[in-house]
């Protein structure tokens, strides 16, 4: 029997492989916690350069370009996404109490965590995609969610069902342990890229 190493089914098989290891190397670099931007950017841009024709090695370029965007997504988890999370924080104390207008000030506080992690992401995609200074970065990021909502809805679809599936079906932890981050990454590739090219940011 002979095994044609140039067959689609073991090209495609390769594929799994490879976005397996990857969303493994994803999860294991952003483990500090402060990495978790370098560690986004850097997996848009393998995923962004992959979505354009299969072009770029996902593996053996995710750590140049870690390394590369360090200090620009650094900067801009610490102005978005630290942000997001204190607000999704302060919503859960929030809803805690049965008060009208802390109800209200509940459902702000998530629109407003909501907003900002659709501005991180954006601001990651552009650390990958672009090479702008940080603060056109933070403008274009606060500003892309209003501009785009239909695709902005498209790139929150993802993060945000992993989460329900996982609260709801704990068993789901594995398959997006396994290949959720990577395979999302690269779906959401496309709008990114959609999104860029209309408004050249």
């Amino acid at each position: 029997m002979r095994i044609d190493p140039d067959s689609r089914a073991l090209g495609g098989f390769s594929t799994f492989l490879t976005f397996v290891a990857l969303n493994l190397l994803y999860i294991l670099v952003c483990l500090p916690i402060v990495t978790i931007g370098a560690a986004t950017s850097a997996l848009y841009e393998v995923t962004i350069r992959y979505s354009d024709d299969e072009s770029g090695r996902p593996l053996k370029d995710f750590f140049p370009a870690f390394r590369a965007n360090f200090g620009r997504a650094t900067v801009l988890m610490l102005c978005l996404l630290l942000p997001a999370a204190l607000l999704g924080f302060s919503s859960v104390f929030w809803f805690a109490y049965p008060a009208l207008f802390a109800g209200v000030a509940g459902v702000v506080a998530v629109i407003g965590a909501v907003y900002l992690f659709a501005a991180f992401l954006y601001a990651m995609a552009q650390v990958a995609y672009l090479t702008g200074p940080v603060r056109q970065t933070l403008k274009n990021s606060l500003l892309l969610p209003a501009a785009e909502p239909v695709r902005t809805l498209g790139v929150l679809v993802i993060p945000v069902t992993a989460v329900a599936l996982t609260i709801l079906f704990p068993p789901v932890a594995i398959l997006i342990a396994t290949i959720g981050f990577s395979v999302g990454a690269y779906a959401t590739a496309f709008l990114f890229r959609s999104v860029f090219a209309r408004h050249e940011v």
